[in-house]
């Protein structure tokens, strides 16, 4: 039976009238496991999709990735990012080839089109096709072939879940989110990597211990610590190896100043991490999961030029804004994002808005 346990999270108006309604759910759970706050049903099993690149990441960095091939943190921000495939993130994602002696041709990510306006039409004047360097995923695969050649395995195949990296992977993701491996939900994505769904709250978890793990229970080994905090530095040092010109991620990573993380996936799955010390002195590190039930729809966007969907950074920006964990000037640098916007018709006639329509509920932990 399909699952209805999400919740109404935001609302579109014309006129006077409710026009079209978001549903979603959220977990919001610190480095111990309390879950501190959440909306729907923080037990709604659902992939990850990118949001899961900084913990699929992190054990290659936890062995030892970054020494042996002499890797900067840019290039580590990369290898977590849904990057917009612009000609800088081409030349770090080929950085990290040349040092760990992968090629392009190693990849099985793909190419797509690109979302960044002036790379398209640049591209375009060059007489160019993007390649598999300007998927957006391409600093994960990058990162995958480079670990099965550390470790001496073949990188035929390597997107296999059976290919020893991938056991890896799978292995520090179930020990991060307190989700045995046989009841990780394991799926393709749009990548062709493996791809993890696990219930908000266990998501939420890893987050919470990536961003806050001196305080994780049970304890983090010492390397794994070390390794939480290089993934952290990379994203928060670097947010335009995150995202880019055009992401969210790399907006909100940038005006937060490296208080939060921040990491988008597809069909409206969002992780947020927010810094120990950020909510008040001492104040724990908390994971955020997000999922918008519909994937985000494009077509709700704050107006009908922008092709962009624009309901989960809203919701994201109100979770942050409800925590406390933005000031108000950093809200007020955000607010083309939301928590609410005006929508617009064809003749730039505001005829509408949009605003979340959810209060975070303290709750108690799941388990």
């Amino acid at each position: 039976m399909p699952d209805y346990s999400y919740q109404p999270i935001y609302e579109l108006t014309r006129g006077e009238i409710v026009e079209s309604i978001h549903f979603g759910a959220i977990a919001v759970v610190d480095s111990s496991g309390a879950l501190v706050a959440a909306h729907g049903d923080s037990t709604a099993v659902s992939y990850l999709r990118s949001s899961a690149k900084p913990i699929q990441a992190l054990s290659f960095i936890e062995n030892g990735g970054q020494a042996f091939f002499n890797l900067e943190l840019r290039e580590i921000a990369l290898m977590c990012a849904s990057h917009s495939g612009t000609d800088e993130h081409v030349a770090v994602v080929t950085s990290i080839q040349e040092k760990c002696g992968v090629s392009e041709a190693d990849l099985m990510c793909g190419a797509h089109p690109i979302s960044h306006g002036p790379t398209v039409e640049a591209l375009r004047q060059r007489g160019e096709k993007p390649t598999q360097n300007r998927n957006n995923c391409s600093g994960k695969h990058t990162g995958m072939v480079a670990y099965a050649r550390m470790l001496g395995f073949p990188v035929e195949d390597y997107i296999n879940p059976a290919h020893p990296v991938q056991k890896i992977i799978t292995r520090t993701f179930s020990e991060m989110c307190s989700v045995p491996q046989e009841q990780i939900r394991i799926g393709v994505d749009g990548c062709s990597a493996p791809n993890f769904a696990v219930p908000l709250y266990n998501a939420a978890l890893a987050i919470a211990r990536l961003v806050d793990p001196e305080n994780a229970t049970p304890a983090l080994s010492a390397q794994r610590i070390a390794a939480c905090h290089t993934i952290v530095q990379a994203m928060t040092s670097y947010p335009d190896m995150v995202g880019g010109p055009d992401s969210f991620d790399t907006h909100l990573i940038s005006t937060a100043h490296g208080k939060v993380l921040s990491k988008v996936g597809a069909e409206g799955y969002h992780i947020l991490g927010v810094l120990p010390g950020v909510l008040a002195p001492g104040s724990p590190g908390l994971g955020i999961a997000l999922k918008i039930s519909d994937g985000d729809l494009k077509s709700h966007t704050r107006g009908v030029s922008d092709p962009r969907g624009q309901i989960r950074p809203a919701v994201a920006l109100e979770i942050l804004r409800q925590l406390g964990a933005l000031t108000d000037p950093m809200l007020a640098d955000l607010a083309d994002y939301g928590p609410t916007f005006p929508v617009y018709n064809w003749r730039k006639i505001h005829v509408g808005s949009g605003h979340p329509c959810f209060d975070l509920t303290a709750s108690t932990n799941p388990a």
